[in-house]
């Protein structure tokens, strides 16, 4: 059963330049990139067509300057969009007014930039209760709210530290504290990653699954990378000059890519790190004996040592936690080496 839509984004387009509302108008609302050219227009996302579900993690990934960044604040209408229709929970997000805008971003919307922005003369607890503060919410409620999260996102104890006594991956964590304090229904992350060095970056991606496991939230995740793309996605949208060229699964776009430009982006990716052990699994269950069970969202790369180390095949869960197949030893180290399956 698919999960009802949150976020649904219907053939927008932003164009910086003169006259770009009139250049629309007159190509039908489709101008192609030479028209574009010739009039002096950017088009920074051309037509986007993206629907959001409630409670997945849905990337959308592209190199710099592919639009990824300017969709989003269409998203959220931190940028106007020049044409298109946005709707969240089924209201027009484009005929807000700004008293409107106002309330949703402070109660609905959470947003974390690749830019920490932590006020520095303010503590990590006051950083955490900042949107509160700003709201009015009186200063026992805001700091006992900011407790939770900063206890959340593991720094308890920090609460009365400066930022610049935290590490990048601790003021991040205030960053993440603070987007959530007002209790968000749906979360944007903009490359929130990219500015921390690998070893830190993968502890925050652990961490940011770890909370997702926690809080089910609606994510919209930026990334130009797509090995933190595939570890985070439940869907992926894949921008190439503002166009959205292929919205899949992590598995589909490695297996089934639409276009050469998506093919080269998953070119290296090894397929153990992509595919789930529920698209490789031999359905239906034998009489056993097993090994034990494994949740059939893990990746194969994720289970390859337990599963190689153990006796015999393991049973593997759907998302209700019922076993639906299995899988042995020869399955998963034929993914790891690539070997042809029969």
């Amino acid at each position: 059963m698919q999960r009802p839509v949150k976020l649904d984004c219907q053939g927008v387009w932003k164009l910086y330049g003169p006259r770009a509302e009139q250049v629309l108008a007159e190509s039908g609302g489709r101008p192609g990139a030479g028209t574009l050219e010739r009039a002096g227009i950017v088009g920074a996302v051309r037509d986007a067509n993206v629907q959001i579900r409630e409670g997945e993690i849905f990337v959308i990934m592209g190199l710099s300057g592919s639009g990824k960044s300017t969709l989003v604040r269409c998203l959220s209408r931190l940028v106007e969009p020049t044409a298109g229709s946005i709707t969240f929970e089924g209201r027009d997000l484009l005929s807000m007014s700004d008293g409107e805008l106002i309330q949703l971003r402070r109660k609905k919307m959470g947003m974390v930039f690749q830019n920490f922005a932590l006020l520095p003369h303010l503590t990590v607890l006051q950083n955490a209760a900042f949107p509160l503060d700003v709201q009015g919410v009186d200063r026992k409620t805001r700091e006992a709210r900011a407790r939770e999260m900063i206890d959340l996102v593991g720094l308890a104890g920090r609460e009365n530290d400066f930022p610049r006594q935290l590490s990048g991956g601790q003021q991040q964590r205030v960053g993440i504290a603070r987007s959530l304090v007002g209790a968000p229904d749906l979360w944007f992350l903009d490359e929130p990653f990219s500015a921390l060095d690998p070893l830190i970056r993968r502890e925050m991606q652990d961490e940011f699954l770890r909370l997702q496991a926690m809080l089910h939230k609606t994510i919209v995740f930026i990334t130009h990378d797509f090995d933190e793309a595939i570890r985070l996605a439940d869907r992926i949208a894949v921008m190439k000059d503002g166009h959205i060229v292929q919205t899949a699964t992590p598995e589909d776009l490695v297996m089934a890519p639409a276009t050469a430009y998506v093919e080269e982006f998953t070119r290296h990716i090894p397929r153990a790190k992509v595919l789930r052990l529920r698209s490789v699994m031999t359905p239906g269950l034998g009489d056993g004996p097993y090994s034990g069970d494994l949740d059939g969202k893990l990746s194969v790369a994720e289970a390859v040592d337990r599963i190689d180390a153990a006796p015999h095949p393991f049973r593997v869960l759907d998302d209700a936690g019922q076993p639906v197949g299995q899988i042995d030893k020869r399955a998963a180290i034929d993914i790891l080496i690539g070997r042809p399956r029969p």
